[in-house]
């Protein structure tokens, strides 16, 4: 006898689909729980049996080398239609299994008991069933634990569920957050090429460099799968290829940046002060056309931190080693301190170079 359908099968089986859960990997932390529930109850087959359209396919199973069957053979269909625990002492002697094939042939199953498994929405998706080869009733303590243990499946798939569509969220999110600073980038652009005057288009140039530095990190976040934390190295590595295709051809930017997660503030903060730090090397570091490179490296130096050193091998300080003043100077250690770093101008023979180590910051969620 085939289990008829729920009454709200379409609804029940889109709340399945809301988890993305059929035909995943076994994962320890399902095989946990049938494992603890085959040895409470004392039977040799406990599965979490997840309904489908046409088919039961189970997350976990311990004592079944199959990983689905059909719908038509699924003591569990019936399990789906109940609020409680569908038990059967004897499946021989029960209209609903008695000539299931699965109970009349092998594995020769005697003895049911399942635990529907529902979402907060309140529609069954399967169960956590324990099966017997031979008739049997279960204990007071035995059903609890089955009641307490579907629940605690339920708990696990909700926690992954609403993960899942946090970090979609943030990704459509950082997804239309960098295409509407790529488009204000863009209006930058058209404005500075309009103005006459030298400082007007600087000051709008500086703005579309800084719009698009943190257009590239909400990409990085946008392509990435570990929550609020990017590689800070392929970020950078992306900055300096865009300011590259900024700078006058003769001045070069090398970047050599190691694999580094950190938190997207901390990013932020770090690809400004690139940013700045470029922008003052052309600006002040290769007059007259010099030709010339700027580098731009990233290593780890300790387990707990890292190293930026950004050099340029223009004409350097002024006689007497005045630093360079004026606002993108002010960024930059501002900067720095944004990414709780140390700033410091590093002694060169030619040019100009500073060093700002800090200690990354990771999010949890990049574990």
């Amino acid at each position: 006898m085939q289990a008829p359908l729920h009454p709200c099968e379409a609804d029940r089986l889109q709340a399945l689909r809301s988890y993305d859960i059929v035909d995943t990997e076994f994962e320890a932390e399902f095989d946990e729980v049938v494992d603890f529930v085959r040895a409470v109850c004392d039977v040799p087959i406990v599965l979490i049996s997840l309904v489908a359209e046409e088919r039961q396919w189970f997350k976990a199973r311990r004592g079944l080398d199959v990983d689905e069957t059909p719908r038509d053979v699924a003591i569990c269909a019936y399990t789906v239609l109940q609020d409680d625990i569908l038990e059967i002492g004897d499946t021989l002697l029960d209209p609903r299994t008695r000539d299931n094939r699965l109970c009349t042939q092998d594995p020769d199953l005697r003895f049911y008991a399942g635990m529907p498994l529902v979402t907060k929405e309140g529609f069954a998706i399967g169960s956590l069933c324990a099966l017997d080869h031979r008739p049997r009733v279960l204990t007071d303590l035995q059903r609890q634990t089955l009641r307490v243990m579907a629940h605690q499946v339920m708990a696990r798939l909700e926690l992954r569920r609403t993960l899942r569509l946090a970090r979609e969220l943030r990704g459509e999110v950082d997804h239309r957050v960098k295409n509407s600073l790529q488009s204000l980038a863009a209006l930058a652009s058209i404005k500075a090429r309009n103005v006459a005057s030298d400082e007007g288009r600087e000051a709008l140039q500086a703005i579309q460099r800084r719009i698009q530095t943190v257009a590239m990190l909400h990409e990085q976040l946008y392509r990435s799968d570990s929550g609020s934390a990017v590689n800070l190295g392929g970020y950078l590595t992306d900055v300096a290829r865009y300011l590259e295709g900024q700078t006058p051809d003769r001045v070069s930017i090398l970047c050599e940046a190691c694999d580094l997660a950190v938190v997207a503030e901390q990013s932020a903060a770090i690809g400004t002060l690139v940013n700045e730090f470029v922008a003052n090397s052309i600006k002040h570091g290769y007059p007259d056309g010099r030709r010339g490179n700027i580098r731009v490296g990233l290593r780890q130096i300790a387990p707990d931190e890292a190293c930026l050193e950004l050099s340029d091998d223009g004409i350097g300080l002024p006689e007497g080693g005045v630093t360079r003043k004026g606002l993108g100077l002010q960024i930059m250690e501002a900067s720095a301190a944004q990414a709780a770093g140390q700033y410091e101008q590093v002694p060169v023979e030619r040019g100009f170079a500073v060093a700002v180590r800090f200690q990354p910051r990771a999010s949890r969620a990049i574990l």
